[in-house]
């Protein structure tokens, strides 16, 4: 019995190591919006120079929460980044059609109003 449950063992580790031998693990694959992350880099909007006021945050937080339970929206719509500076917003990234980034703006616009959106969404493939 023992020799038996002993010979399994040694069967499977052989298995094992044979299929990680045989198929090696996939290449690391670049995100595919690195080259739009990069224009955060200058003297744009971002989350980073978004100010710390009690006010600004639940602007924010409001935007966000609506553009999160919208099912509507791709994962690429609901990473957007919203930025509230003095009760303007900003909406920068990658969405997938001209129809999630009309919803998103229409999400800010609720809370900030619609003078006070300015769309830099940008739609993945154009």
């Amino acid at each position: 019995m023992i020799c038996r449950f002993a010979s399994r063992v040694c069967l499977f580790s052989l298995f094992g190591f044979v299929l990680t031998a045989t198929f090696p693990a996939a290449p690391l694959q670049e995100p595919d919006n690195t080259s739009v992350n990069k224009a955060d880099r200058g003297n744009t909007p971002n989350a980073d120079k978004a100010k710390n006021d009690t006010s600004d945050r639940e602007l924010m937080r409001h935007i966000r929460h609506d553009v999160i339970t919208d099912k509507s929206l791709s994962t690429y719509g609901h990473n957007v980044k919203i930025i509230a500076v003095n009760g303007k917003v900003t909406l920068r990234g990658v969405v997938r059609s001209d129809d999630e980034k009309k919803a998103i703006e229409e999400h800010a616009a609720k809370y900030a109003g619609a003078g006070n959106v300015t769309n830099e969404l940008t739609v993945k493939g154009s």
